[in-house]
Order: C-alpha cells, then structure tokens, then sequence
C-alpha cells in the first residue's frame, strides 16, 4: 500500500517582497491574486484557458526546486534561450520529510532543446537507446515518459497532451498510476480531459478570478468536449454557418 508522504506539500507566494503587480507575469490574474497552493500527494492538475498562467507558474515552480528551466531533470544544465520569468524567486514551500529519488520537468515546448542536448551528452542509452531526433515527437515524448520517470520521483509535465494520441494518453494514466504506487508526485499543466482524468487527484482551475479546485466535469475542457461530441452537427453549423 502506498504512504502518502508526498515530497511538496503547499506553495506560498512571497507577495511583500515583488517589486509590482502591474509587470509580467504577476500581472496575470492568477499570479495576482496567488497566496498559498497545496498539492495532492499523487497528482496535481493546472487547467485553464491559454494565458492564464498554468505553464508560467509551473515552469517557476520547477525553476524553485532546482530543475533546468527547458526541461530535464536537476543535473541537467543547458540554455537555449533564457526567458524564463521571474516568478521562481517569489515562491517558498512547503516540503514533505523525504526527498525524492528521481524527477523530471518535461516540457512540449521546449522539447526539442531537450533531445538536443541529449545527443550532445551522449545520453541516449538512458532514454531507451535511441536517439531522441530520430523518433517521431510522440515516440520521442513517450520513450522519455517510459525511461526517465522512475520509482520515488516527482515530475513536473508541461501539456504532455501536445504529442501523444488519445491512445497513448490513455497509457499515460496507467503509467501515472504505476509510478503513483511506487512513491511517485506528479504535478501537470494540461488541456486534455484525458490526461486529467486520473481518479485520486486535485484539478485546480485558473481563471481570470484566480484559481479553485475543481472536478473533472466541471472543467471548460470537458463540457465543451463532452457538448461537442454530443451535439457535433449542431456546433459544426454554428461555427461554419456563412455570415452574408
């Protein structure tokens, strides 16, 4: 049986000490009106519209523990192009009594830098074998799914959705759940109502009001999927209907 110790407990914000909330990113709503995030000990959702926020506070979330900022895991050190934001520097925690064993930011947009660096190192053996580049980006997105995501670890996932087939995000969930029973955290930025469906977890929404915790079915994401497969004549003619 799996103890919950997850290894990050909550996220503060240190709101006295940003210099303005009038410049990126804390102008977004979501980093404005931030105070305290707690995580679920198996798997934390960020969900929302484009731009409110998911990647850039995951991406500073991962920055604070000490991951790469274009993906990979701690030891990884490489830049392709600095433009991260600042956000890490404002962010404390919260952390459970263990440490993890492994971890790994993957991000989908920066992914290509990563298989880069990869072949550079010499890498590949710990990735399957193969080369990243000579994969299609599904394979590519897959084979480091299945090969650097390992037992007590905590992985951080940008919209891993963006290269996997419905298919293979189906697997994604029962992999989560594999490396959930072996003392694993998970925390993932999606849009899919896929890969957000794993049962024992927390889905926190942002919106222009901030964030909340949420259910899968209450999500934009799923009503609009499950509206559009359920009525997709009706939704098809009003978003092609000619306008004279």
């Amino acid at each position: 049986m799996r103890i919950e110790q997850p290894f990050l407990k909550e996220m503060s914000m240190l709101r006295e000490f940003v210099p303005s909330f009038e410049t990126y990113p804390f102008h977004l709503s979501t980093i404005k009106h931030l105070n305290r995030l707690t995580f679920h000990p198996k798997v934390t959702y960020f969900v929302g519209e484009n731009g409110m926020g998911k990647s850039t506070l995951l991406e500073a979330i991962a920055i604070a523990l000490g991951f790469n900022p274009e993906g990979g895991t701690m030891n990884y050190r490489f830049s392709t192009n600095d433009s991260h934001s600042e956000l890490n520097r404002y962010l404390t925690f919260v952390k459970g009594p263990t440490r993890p064993k492994n971890g790994f930011f993957l991000r989908a947009e920066t992914f290509y830098n990563l298989a880069t660096y990869v072949d550079q190192r010499g890498l590949q053996f710990t990735f399957g074998g193969q080369s990243l580049h000579e994969q299609s980006h599904g394979e590519a997105f897959w084979a480091t799914f299945m090969n650097r995501f390992k037992e007590n670890g905590l992985f951080i996932l940008d919209e891993p959705e963006s290269a996997l087939s419905p298919l293979r995000q189906l697997s994604m969930l029962a992999r989560i759940d594999e490396l959930v029973q072996q003392q694993s955290q998970f925390i993932i930025a999606t849009h899919s109502p896929i890969v957000m469906a794993y049962p024992d977890s927390m889905i926190i929404e942002f919106t222009e009001a901030g964030i909340k915790e949420t259910s899968l079915e209450d999500t934009e994401h799923y009503r609009l999927m499950k509206q559009f497969f359920e009525d997709r004549q009706r939704m098809l003619y009003h978003l092609l209907e000619q306008k004279e």
